[in-house]
Order: structure tokens, then sequence, then C-alpha cells
């Protein structure tokens, strides 16, 4: 198992710029299926859930070359294979996406339950009820499902909760089916803008409702053609830099990334006492002085994203006062707590009270259990201490790698693997801003 060697407590100063989107480049590896000719991709991050995605594409069908060292050119000439090999399949979520493609081009696919991180059950009860009405049956299998349609059709359909992944699948199988479709209560986050992006490259005819973001009106095509494109970059690995520079109170120039695809998050630091100094494609984010405590809700685009919460949970603990994080979009994502409370972090779970979960959480309700909390209080400023930790998880352990670099003396970070699901050379990038952190794979 790789670990980091990690001693904190000196401030990160520099320069760092920032990678392809994780959640946009091995969702757009898949949308590349959806012709026969080649797309290329550039601004790819090498990261292990790229390089899933693409064992499953290629054991689907797709031919893979990379140019230069973030660049793909992906041909799926023929669908060899319409079931998510097991194994790959099951380790990462990416396999219900490829229902785009294989419907699209196959008409069928059979997939393992998806994977990833622990954050409670993925809603795909809103795809399925999506996909059903583009003539789509769903039967569930021994350990997954599978899907089949004698063709795709267009429909109109109202997503219950907006959805990031389940929008992205019925734009890929909305993009070539007969007809239109409309999609009402899309999820409207930056990536998906990215994803659109592409397949109207392809040839898809795909817009946005100009008084009403969350409606998508998708015109079907009969086939769709190869292009070039370049990956949006990653807001969240911007997120995590700036959460270094205000945790170890440094200082960071952020580049490659709009400011305004992050603004949520940096106008709530800037309450707290944060300088932040937005340009074009760069921001930088200083601590400049003591950093007041504030009470934050996650929701989707454009509130405050989920997968900041863990990182910014960290920055809490260093803000002065009584702070709360409630988590309303996955039922169970304070696996980082645990994880900080090791550390000498000062918190207390608790349950929001709510008159209306159903409206107010955008998780089913069903796959919510008593063990969960959905809220947690922070005490700070806390002064961390360092300790040996292993971790399961990606954004826990990414904040648990800034934790120990905010912390005094030695760490020891283990379970390294899932942090590189969606960080390409944390270890290297956070050494060249002056952190004290070795890599040592095993």
């Amino acid at each position: 198992m790789s670990k980091y060697i990690i001693c904190g407590g000196t401030p990160l100063n520099g320069e760092v710029s920032i990678r392809g989107a994780k959640n946009a480049s091995f969702k757009q590896v898949i949308a590349s299926m959806l012709t026969d000719d080649v797309v290329e991709l550039s601004n790819v991050p090498l990261i292990s859930d790229v390089q899933i995605t693409k064992s499953i594409a290629h054991a689907l069908g797709t031919s893979i070359e990379e140019f230069g060292e973030h660049g793909l050119s992906l041909q799926t000439k023929t669908i060899r294979s319409t079931e998510i090999p097991s194994g790959a399949g099951e380790k990462s979520r990416t396999s219900f996406i490829f229902s785009g493609p294989l419907l699209a081009r196959a008409g069928e696919i059979t997939f393992p339950v998806p994977g990833g991180d622990r954050l409670g059950d993925r809603p795909l009860d809103r795809l399925f009820s999506c996909l059903r009405q583009m003539n789509v049956t769903v039967t569930e299998t021994e350990g997954g499902y599978n899907l089949k349609t004698s063709g795709l059709i267009g429909t109109d359909y109202t997503f219950p909760k907006p959805s990031h992944t389940s929008t992205e699948v019925a734009l890929m199988c909305a993009v070539t089916a007969k007809g239109e479709t409309v999609i009402h209560n899309g999820a409207c986050e930056p990536e998906i803008d990215d994803l659109i992006e592409l397949l109207n490259k392809m040839g898809g005819k795909i817009r946005r409702d100009s008084n009403n973001r969350s409606t998508i009106y998708i015109e079907g095509v009969t086939k769709l053609h190869g292009t070039t494109h370049q990956v949006i970059s990653d807001r969240n690995e911007a997120i995590t830099f700036a959460c270094a520079a205000l945790s170890t109170r440094g200082t960071i120039s952020i580049l490659r990334i709009n400011p305004e695809t992050i603004a949520t998050f940096l106008k709530t630091v800037e309450i707290m006492g944060a300088k932040t100094n937005w340009g074009k494609d760069e921001v930088v984010v200083s601590w400049t002085g003591p950093l007041k405590a504030v009470n934050i809700e996650t929701n989707p685009e454009p509130g405050f994203m989920t997968d900041w919460q863990a990182a910014f949970s960290l920055v809490l603990t260093q803000a002065v006062g009584v702070s709360s994080v409630i988590e309303k979009v996955f039922p169970s994502r304070f696996q980082h707590i645990n994880l900080l409370n090791q550390m000498g972090a000062k918190t207390k779970l608790f349950q929001p009270i709510v008159k209306n979960p159903d409206e107010y959480y955008h998780f089913n309700r069903e796959s919510d259990r008593p063990e969960f909390f959905h809220g947690v209080k922070i005490y700070g400023p806390t002064k961390l201490k360092a300790t040996n930790l292993k971790v399961t998880d990606l954004r826990a352990g990414a904040t648990t790698t800034m934790a120990a670099l905010t912390a005094e003396g030695r760490s020891v970070i283990e379970g390294v693997e899932f942090i590189e699901r969606g960080y390409e050379k944390l270890a290297e990038r956070l050494a060249a801003l002056g952190g004290d952190i070795q890599y040592i794979k095993t």
C-alpha cells in the first residue's frame, strides 16, 4: 500500500497549475464511443479513474493512442461487447455511464453495481425512470443491471432532484435518439456544459434554455462524427490547493482555472477573512490573518459543492469560533471527520432539524440510514497533531494530506491509491509549494 510521509507545519506558498477535471475527462472518454470516428481529447489528467475508464472502453472496442502527456486519441469502430467487465467495473462508478454509447450503438448494456467512494447509494432510479421513457427496459441482475432498447426515443422528462451524472447519461442517450428530448431540472455544473460542448462539436444539437439553465433541449441526430476537444480544468483540485493555502497560513496562485467556476467557494472564504485576487484564468488565495467561523450547506450548482466540503472542513478547524457544515447531496459524506478528529480536531456530528426532509435533501431518502449524520459542528482554531492514518476515500484522503501538512511533526498517510483516483502527482506538486512530503510507492 503506497503512502505519503509528511513533515508539516510549514506554510505553502507558490503557484500551481490545475489539471483537467476528473469529473469531465473520464465521462468524455465514454462519450467518444458515440461515434465510430476519431475523437481527440487534450488536458486529460493522469489519474486512476481515467485509467480504469480507458481499460473498460478498450475492452468494449475502443482503440486508444496517447499523444503528449495529457492527450488521448480514441476510436470505437465497433462495439465488441455490451457487458462491462467485472473487476474494473466494480472499482469505479463509471460502469453505468457507458449506458449512453452502448444503448445508442448496440441497444444493450450489462453493468455491475457502481463502485467509487462510500457516499451512500447512488440514485440510479432517477436515471432508470428517464431511460424507461426513452424506450429502455431495465432488468436487475445478480450484482448489477441489464438495460435493453429496440431504439432510443426522445422524451420529456423531469428529474425529481438535480442529478449530475444521470443528466450526463441522459444527454448521451438523447443526442442520437429519435426525435426531441427535453430534460427539466437537469444539473447545471460546468462539467456538464463541457460535455455538451463536446457532443455539439461531434454534431449533436443540444442547448440549455436561456431563461432556465436546468432545462435542456436535445434534438436527436442520426450520426455523430469525430472532433477535438480540451477538457475543462478541475474545480475540485483548485479548491484543494486553496484550502491547503488557508490551513497552512500560506499564499498560493492557482493557475489554469476560471475563478467564476469556483465563485461560491471564493466568496465564502472571503467572508471568513481570506484574501482572494481573481484573474481571467487564475486566482490567488491568501491567509492574511485569523479566519472566522462560517456555516455552510452543500447544494448542487451554483451552491457550495459537496466535493468541496471535506477539504473545507480542514480550513474550519483553523477558523475562530464554531462552524457548521450540513451535507445535503449525499447521505453519508463525513468520513473525513473521524480522520480529522484523530489529528486533534474538535467536532460534533448532529442531525439538522428539518421540516420537510424530502424537499430539503437531494439524496433519495430511502438510501438514508439512522447512523448517517448530515451535519457537523467544527470548533476552532485547533492545533492539529501529526499522526499515522489510513485513508479509504478520495476527498477524505486529500483532506488528510492537507491536515498533515498543517500539523507540526511527522505524519504517515497510507492508502494514497484512493487519492490518485482524482489527483495527478499530488505529492510532487505540494512539494513544489514548499511542503515536506515524500511519496513511497509500494
